[in-house]
């Protein structure tokens, strides 16, 4: 799908993980690493499974709005539940030497650039869209370590706005978080595009929003849909 450059929105908004950036390594790879130094032997590829079922059964990553450091103690206790059922699965829990600090070494980790990476043409297409004048934004179902991952990659230089679901209030699709960032450029919703690598979330969350919305599909073909994208430099 390639835009119309003559027909440029007044905001592009982005998902981050998965669209922006990525993994350097599977998350499985990455615990088991890390496990090991207190004491737990498992599958990476065990482990990958029992934390998405994990995580997909979990509550949405959002709270309601308040002092910025209770929602950070909200953050590190969700994601220590996350983790904690991820190991509960595998019978794994109890044979931690010591899993909070286990949990704290890896939630300390995944708030740096250091376990993630670029995709190829990240810089490139958000630079040509700043160039031409296009406001850009984040909206992402992350929490607050997200501004400190941004800066790390050095992408926050890119972005008027980061709308993160939990200091929003409301997870993607929920159309509620898509208003929020809106409000933030005053714009209406047929002045922004969305792009994110989520059928459910991004794609058809930002379409109830009736936001332009492309789905980042590098898998393309599997969906015969409107607006599907290969890769980001393919958007306009």
């Amino acid at each position: 799908m390639t835009t119309n450059p003559n027909n440029l929105p007044k905001v592009i908004f982005f998902d981050a993980m998965g669209t922006l950036f990525k993994l350097k390594t599977s998350v499985g790879s990455i615990y088991q690493q890390y496990a090991s130094k207190y004491g737990v032997r498992a599958n990476d590829h065990a482990i990958e499974q029992a934390f998405f079922r994990s995580f997909k059964s979990a509550p949405s990553l959002a709270f309601s709005p308040g002092e910025l450091a209770v929602i950070k103690e909200q953050e590190f206790n969700w994601w220590q539940q996350v983790v904690a059922e991820t190991f509960i699965q595998l019978n794994l829990l109890d044979q931690f030497s010591n899993f909070t600090d286990f949990f704290s070494e890896i939630y300390a980790y995944f708030s740096t650039g250091a376990p993630w990476c670029l995709f190829p043409d990240t810089v490139t297409s958000l630079q040509k869209w700043q160039d031409q004048g296009v406001e850009l934004g984040v909206i992402s179902n992350f929490d607050s370590r997200l501004l400190q991952v941004l800066t790390d990659l050095n992408l926050s230089q890119f972005f008027t706005s980061i709308t993160i679901s939990s200091l929003a209030g409301f997870a993607k699709p929920n159309v509620k978080i898509f208003k929020i960032a809106l409000a933030k450029h005053q714009i209406k919703a047929a002045q922004a595009w969305h792009v994110g690598d989520s059928l459910i979330e991004d794609y058809h969350g930002a379409r109830n929003a009736e936001i332009n919305s492309f789905w980042l599909n590098q898998d393309a073909g599997d969906l015969n849909l409107e607006n599907q994208l290969p890769n980001l430099s393919s958007l306009g």
